[in-house]
């Protein structure tokens, strides 16, 4: 199979790991929604920040470092494998020991139990790391997506009996719990490598050099990316947290599931080609191009939608998160465009950029916060949107260097598509404020109208973005169909 053979069919089954995983997510999250109440929610968002940094130090880049490097040996895997299993083990300890502090932190003594099993997934993330590197770096992502299928399902129908059954917080517990566990038993039987006992120090200075730098970046993405949580849970309430993360869950179903399958696809293929620097850019043009018209089709339509999809999918109960959702759209819009120009970076080598950029971008992250703790969470939110748009020119200005596409090209290419969309989100907006039916009318008016105008604009003005992923829709799934 060719690179591109390759690279086309990692995207297929990437789409249909990250599709299916965030639409059971999405349904299981609506159920839940409706079983349980928004303080239970938020206590889980509490502890997320600290989990995170576990694994990322778990972790430490080593996947990363992995992908990149064209010629593994044993002695790499085996090395990164024990090293992984060492520090799941300290950091789950760190945590259990910690759980009472972090429990008086927030005035929440049930934190203490569930940050207790909770840790327990840093373990089964120390014993993923190698066989998942494995599966991304073979492009093999059809094993992937078998593996998230069936975790995700089975961990959803448990989460949902256990709600029904009363177990309130706990059932969001269990849920990710038996995720984890039987996606390690998956990943060691569809994978068949196995550890050996060596460790190699050379191998683990060679790793480390390159992954230690993605560890600080990592890190201190993952405890920014969150620290939102530890604000709200703080100086809020826990629903106010639950009211943030069930707007947060919203807005993450179109941003993570391009960010997810562009990162995991774009990275092996484009470090494959990192020695051609004129096809190199040519790809990557065309990748900003596509992922950025589907980005903003996706989250502006979302954010003129947010009303009527709340009102419709998780009652009014939830009311308070529209607002939120709608202001989340517009900050995680340039995600995936973050993570397309990060990942040149790593494809470059330039793990050293990469770090230098997460301290810059994490210390324009501290005004945002200190808004939010004295004035509020709607204005950290409009912050969250500033900094976000900062961040681009941030990450296309260092990357752009590399390959010779700076900030404004970047700029002229997405601008068409996301005035497009604009205008429509705008439209549909208006329409749910001059409807008076039942929310869920509303909303099946707006996306009708909402895809009909997007193909309408698309085609009137050849936005190339369009054309491109028309054709590969057509070409792949329904080749007797014109749009």
């Amino acid at each position: 199979m060719t690179l591109k053979q390759k690279a086309v069919s990692g995207i297929k089954w990437s789409v249909v790991d990250n599709a299916y995983s965030q639409v059971v997510t999405f349904v299981v999250g609506i159920i839940l929604a409706r079983l349980l109440e928004p303080r239970e929610f938020g206590l889980i968002g509490m502890i997320m920040i600290f989990i995170a940094v576990a694994q990322s130090f778990v972790d430490s880049g080593f996947s990363q470092a992995l992908i990149r490097k064209k010629d593994c040996t044993e002695e790499d895997y085996n090395t990164v494998f024990y090293f992984n299993i060492l520090f799941s083990v300290l950091f789950y300890f760190i945590l259990f020991f910690s759980s009472k502090w972090i429990a008086s932190f927030f005035n929440q003594v049930e934190l203490i139990n569930i940050i207790k099993v909770m840790g327990l997934s840093v373990i089964l993330n120390g014993f993923e790391i190698v066989q998942n590197a494995q599966l991304i770096k073979e492009i093999d992502f059809k094993t992937q997506a078998k593996i998230s299928v069936i975790s995700n399902t089975f961990s959803g129908i448990l989460s949902i009996y256990l709600a029904f059954a009363g177990y309130g917080v706990w059932s969001l517990v269990w849920r990710a719990m038996s995720a984890n566990s039987l996606r390690i038993v998956l990943l060691w039987t569809f994978n068949r490598w196995r550890p050996r006992l060596i460790f190699s120090i050379a191998s683990f200075k060679e790793l480390y050099g390159f992954g230690s730098k993605l560890l600080a970046s990592g890190l201190l993405d993952t405890i920014f990316e969150r620290i939102y949580y530890l604000v709200i849970g703080k100086y809020f309430s826990p629903q106010q947290l639950g009211y943030y993360t069930r707007a947060q869950s919203f807005a993450n179903l179109p941003s993570s599931n391009i960010t997810g399958v562009i990162q995991r696809v774009s990275y092996p293929v484009l470090a494959r080609l990192q020695h051609d620097q004129l096809m190199l850019k040519n790809g990557y043009r065309k990748l900003i191009k596509n992922t950025m018209f589907l980005t903003f089709v996706l989250m502006l339509i979302l954010a003129a939608v947010a009303k009527s999809l709340i009102l419709t999918l998780i009652g009014e109960k939830w009311l308070q998160s529209v607002v939120y959702l709608q202001l989340l759209c517009f900050s995680m819009m340039f995600y995936p465009l973050h993570a397309l120009n990060l990942n040149m970076l790593n494809v470059m080598g330039r793990s050293d950029l990469f770090l230098r950029l997460e301290i810059i971008k994490k210390i324009l992250v501290i005004p945002v916060i200190l808004t939010g703790i004295v004035w509020g969470i709607v204005p950290m939110l409009i912050g969250m949107i500033i900094h976000s748009f900062i961040c681009f020119f941030l990450n296309s200005q260092y990357a752009g260097q590399l390959i010779n596409y700076s900030a404004i090209e970047q700029i002229r290419d997405i601008v068409p598509s996301f005035l497009i969309v604009a205008v429509v989100g705008i439209i549909i907006y208006m329409v749910g404020l001059w409807i008076n039916i039942i929310p869920s009318l509303i909303l099946t008016v707006q996306l009708i109208l909402a895809g009909s105008l997007v193909i309408i604009f698309s085609r009137t003005f050849d936005i190339e973005a369009y054309i491109e992923i028309r054709n590969i829709v057509l070409e792949r799934l329904f080749k007797n169909v014109v749009v």
